[in-house]
């Protein structure tokens, strides 16, 4: 048994330099991640620093913005009526991101680091990339019914689980950070890495870095905003396909949108070309089959994540639907 040492943080600055200072340090909010790692062998911490009663549980509302604060609870921005009135997507994530005992548990920052859910990553027994770097592969000619479609790599096939990430790419987040050396902010689009040839580096987060608050712009998109989550059985699992959309509508004609999606790539992957085929036109069957062929424009599946492609396709247009229903 391993002996971890545990700091519980009186100030940002210090945990920050706890972590920096020492190369086996990782810090705590909610604990319902990292332990998981400890558990499954992914993760040997030598110190652990508790941020969880840092200064950053926040919710507040701001020129039609809205920023939280890392360690803030999942269910606390899902129960906000702010939250929810303006940023309907951000909250239907949450809420469908795990059980209702994980969600008053889990915290915002903690959600936008977790691990994939890829069982080879989990089993040390198997190669895998991610774990040992330059080891393989084993889900490419295993068992990879749950892996990516788009954004494709001979390293890794294996997608990011979060929810909230999905919602925050719709809603054009961004991210600060806090280190020893200042802080900076980086949008939530730059903040995910993809595999390449290097998937065991997952964000652009160095060691030490702290994320302390989300920021989410003011804007003509948020309310007009959905979430759907495609899994295997309806309660506590991980995505098949997600679909987060936020879109501007003026007139009747979309003059903006924001598609992304989940559980297709090894981040949170920004349908583009979907966008582009609903600007300035209504969303009619016909504008919506459109966005929802172009989703998945440059697929590359393999053997077993074929149906994926079909799955993106309806469930991009069954968002767009129930948005286009709404106004």
């Amino acid at each position: 048994m391993r002996s971890v040492s545990y700091v519980r943080a009186e100030s940002i600055q210090a945990a920050t330099a706890l972590v920096v200072g020492d190369s086996s340090a990782a810090f705590i909010g909610g604990g319902t991640e990292i332990l998981n790692w400890l558990k499954d062998g992914l993760y040997e911490p030598g110190l652990l620093v508790d941020v969880g009663r840092l200064d950053l549980d926040l919710i507040e509302a701001s020129d039609g913005g809205l920023r939280l604060g890392s360690v803030t609870k999942m269910s606390d921005v899902a129960a906000h009526q702010y939250a929810r009135r303006e940023f309907p997507v951000l909250a239907q994530a949450l809420e469908a991101g795990a059980s209702p005992q994980i969600r008053n548990m889990a915290t915002i920052g903690g959600n936008l680091l977790q691990k994939t859910r890829c069982a080879y990553f989990r089993e040390a027994s198997f190669p895998c990339n991610k774990r040992v770097p330059g080891s393989g592969c084993s889900a490419l000619d295993g068992e990879h019914g749950m892996h990516m479609i788009l954004g494709a790599s001979d390293a890794c096939v294996a997608v990011h689980p979060s929810d909230l990430a999905v919602a925050l790419l719709a809603l054009d987040a961004s991210i600060t950070v806090a280190a020893v050396d200042g802080r900076r902010t980086i949008a939530l689009e730059d903040f995910y890495l993809h595999a390449g040839d290097s998937p065991q580096h997952e964000t652009v987060l160095r060691h030490g870095d702290l994320i302390v608050g989300i920021d989410l712009p003011a804007g003509p998109r948020p309310r007009t905003s959905r979430y759907l989550k495609v899994r295997e059985r309806g309660s506590f699992a991980f995505a098949l396909v997600s679909v987060a959309a936020a879109v501007e509508l003026t007139d009747g004609l979309v003059r903006s949108a924001r598609i992304a999606l989940g559980g297709v790539a090894h981040r949170p992957w920004r349908a583009r070309a979907a966008e582009d085929a609903l600007l300035d036109r209504p969303l009619t069957p016909e504008s919506i089959a459109a966005a929802s062929a172009a989703a998945v424009q440059g697929a590359t599946p393999l053997p077993g994540t074929r149906y994926k492609v079909g799955l993106v396709r309806g469930a991009v247009g069954r968002v767009l639907e129930e948005i286009g229903e709404g106004v």
